[in-house]
């Protein structure tokens, strides 16, 4: 059997948790293959909001295996306080939830290093979460990392020590300062590491290897979006990790040739947060009203997510590294009432105009291109079956499908699960 992948087309923010929540009753086995706990997956039904950090979207379902994948970078004291969450509603994750041991674990030292680092750069801050998640995938490819898997050796604390005493020399290095006390986060640490020691280590790649032998059905999951991907994103304002579809072959240890449909989500308009360059990015009272009634603030962060017109090209790219096969467009429903409607299909860069996204998209080198469309009035939360959509809606999707030549399979019209159409 194939492995479906479900990512972020932009900046992240886009509902994936949502979506994953939806389709996981189509799947035996949800996979998280990349990311920490910056990531927010926003899950909402039965009048209750839940967000997940690092456990996978599927954890809500009664015959669902949701598995952390080797990619994934874990903070154990973030992860038991999502398991306590999900104590009041009666899930058993000892069995249902797996971490694979070739996963990284994010110190106390990692956090600290985190904001050390981002207060020395002064106003050339990056906007990390300061979750530890950089200095955790640095110590990855650095080789000097721990893993899961080393939970289960004799001498493990041994190799913290040695680990946490060379982040502190290097957190002294920085000459900034920042308040912490390293004697009580660890206490908190290896009090959290024997709760995580109570779920089951596996060997990823080979229990989703036996799977598909045995005709189980697997979505990989993915966390922030393409924009933010390590290599193709608008870097250096960018997360740590591979966010497109060959990260879940990294971050999961599945064949290339083993991937089945990618499943691309996006928002109806575009944010994101943080220091970085955002060529659609609006100013004015339309973007303020777009944030207020999208709620537009992080799940886990809290910070106020920026907000401007669909990016087309920015859009098209991530589908072509990803190999998009089927779209699905997030918060139409915030778009009604906007009297015009505006799509960005191209750049004025450096004097010609261009239609593909370019190395270097800093304000000054880039003027959005935009075309106009009327908008609608209809309060969408309310439909049930596409039949209900305003004829500008669908003009709106169909010029979206004509141009990515890739069909929009879901438009979701509210944050409740059953706020989701399939067309």
């Amino acid at each position: 059997m194939a492995v479906d992948l479900l990512l972020g087309l932009q900046w992240g923010d886009e509902g994936k948790g949502k979506i994953v929540d939806v389709l996981t009753s189509n799947y035996n086995i949800i996979a998280r293959f990349q990311g920490g706990p910056n990531a927010g997956h926003t899950l909402e039904f039965d009048g209750i909001k839940h967000v997940l950090r690092t456990i996978p979207s599927g954890i809500f379902h009664d015959d669902s295996i949701n598995v952390i994948g080797n990619g994934v970078v874990i903070d154990p004291v973030v992860f038991v306080k999502e398991l306590e969450g999900l104590d009041q509603f009666n899930i058993d994750y000892k069995k249902k939830l797996i971490i694979s041991r070739k996963a990284h674990i994010i110190l106390p030292t990692h956090r600290m290093l985190d904001a050390a680092s981002e207060t020395s750069k002064g106003k050339a801050k990056i906007g990390s979460t300061l979750k530890g998640i950089g200095p955790t995938y640095m110590d990855k490819t650095g080789r000097n990392g721990i893993r899961v898997g080393d939970l289960e050796l004799a001498d493990w604390k041994d190799k913290y020590r040695a680990l946490a005493n060379k982040h502190e020399a290097m957190i002294d290095f920085y000459n900034v300062k920042i308040e912490y006390d390293l004697e009580e986060l660890e206490t908190e640490f290896f009090e959290a590491v024997e709760r995580l020691k109570e779920l089951t280590f596996i060997d990823s790649e080979e229990y989703l290897y036996q799977a598909q032998k045995a005709g189980k059905t697997i979505l990989a999951e993915g966390a922030q979006g393409s924009l933010l991907d390590i290599d193709f994103g608008t870097y250096p304002f960018v997360t740590s990790s591979n966010t497109t579809a060959a990260g879940a072959c990294t971050g999961l240890g599945v064949a290339p040739n083993q991937i089945g449909d990618v499943y691309g989500i996006f928002k109806a308009y575009t944010t994101r947060v943080g220091s970085s360059p955002f060529p659609t990015e609006l100013f004015d009272t339309v973007g303020e009203d777009m944030a207020r009634i999208g709620h537009e603030f992080g799940a886990v962060t809290g910070r106020a997510r920026r907000c401007g017109w669909l990016d087309l090209v920015a859009l098209k790219y991530a589908c072509q590294v990803n190999g998009v096969t089927k779209l699905m467009m997030m918060k139409g429903d915030v778009l009604s009432g906007f009297k015009t409607l505006k799509i960005c299909t191209a750049y004025e860069y450096k004097g010609e105009t261009i239609t593909h996204l370019p190395y270097n998209i800093e304000p000054e080198n880039i003027k959005p291109i935009y075309s106009e469309f009327a908008g609608w009035k209809d309060d969408l939360t309310k439909m049930t079956e596409k039949s209900q959509f305003p004829k500008e809606l669908n003009t709106y999707i169909a010029f979206l499908e004509k141009e990515l030549e890739i069909p929009i399979t879901v438009v979701s019209v509210g944050p409740d699960r059953k706020q989701t159409i399939f067309m």
